[in-house]
């Protein structure tokens, strides 16, 4: 498998590249090859006499890629100007790319913040798989939230097309997920409805524990959709949100959809939202 990893040379994404069980869980997954990319906006500079932004953020690199060698991953390190969402889906595709991985939150001393809206716009206009790490502060400085990326997957399913997709994406998470709790919120007072959700998850566990030998659980909730996944990810204590990048939404151009957009930008859990166009890698 060949990712994407995009970082902005701050210290929260260098938590998430320098925390072992983050790379194990990469190569549980099968990941072999690291594409290390950071982009330095057009109007950045490096504020340094003689040195172009690009250059410096090339040698800032370099530690980075470093624990990626060590953890035995072949990385190759790009640096680009532009606007970092389309340089970093334009990377995912000319790499072929399996998966995309950002982190969640950081400043970077070049002022180039792999946060909000550039994650939201990745999300948005991504045409592979896009990792998303939760980096929260600490006393001692950043960490992934829950280091354990694919352990227990939580995946939220309103039984559309793209939502089906990324359950096709399941299989390639074999050796990192021990557990997975599948979710369909509806809409409440329906009766007919929530029995044709259950069997339908239950059709979905049983297909998950043929196919992967993991433990699986199913639950229908009612209410919010964004309030029940986030309620629900307390409660199985998911350490990663799968869902697809978009629902029913008839407004599809640049749009996740009202539900992931909110699970990407509010949520606390790591999450790994599969676009229609992608496709699993196993």
């Amino acid at each position: 498998m060949r990712i994407v990893f995009a970082t902005d040379l701050s210290d929260a994404n260098e938590a998430a590249i320098e925390s072992r069980t983050c790379l194990e869980c990469l190569d549980n997954i099968g990941v072999r090859e690291v594409h290390l990319l950071t982009v330095v906006p057009d109007n950045v500079s490096s504020g340094l006499p003689g040195m172009e932004a690009a250059t410096d953020a090339k040698e800032a690199l370099a530690p980075q890629r470093r624990v990626f060698e060590r953890a035995g991953f072949d990385v190759e390190t790009h640096v680009a100007r532009g606007t970092p969402h389309r340089r970093i889906n334009g990377l995912a595709e000319r790499v072929d790319a399996d998966m995309i991985v950002v982190g969640s939150r950081g400043e970077a001393p070049l002022r180039n913040r792999l946060i909000g809206g550039t994650v939201r716009n990745v999300a948005r206009t991504a045409v592979r798989p896009l990792l998303v790490e939760r980096i929260e502060e600490t006393p001692d400085g950043h960490a992934v939230r829950k280091e354990h990326l694919f352990q227990n997957v939580l995946y939220a399913t309103d039984f559309s097309e793209n939502a089906a997709r990324a359950y096709d994406f399941f299989p390639a998470l074999t050796g990192a997920t021990e557990r997975a709790s599948l979710l369909h919120v509806g809409g409440r007072g329906d009766s007919a409805s929530r029995v044709d959700a259950e069997e339908r998850l239950d059709e979905l566990a049983s297909d998950l524990r043929d196919r992967m030998g993991i433990d699986v659980e199913t639950s229908v909730r009612s209410g919010n959709p964004v309030e029940e996944i986030t309620a629900e990810e307390e409660r199985v204590g998911a350490t990663t949100t799968l869902i697809g990048a978009r629902g029913t939404s008839r407004l599809r151009r640049l749009l996740l959809g009202s539900t992931a957009e909110s699970i990407v930008a509010r949520g606390t859990n790591n999450v790994l939202l599969v676009p229609p166009e992608a496709t699993p890698s196993r």
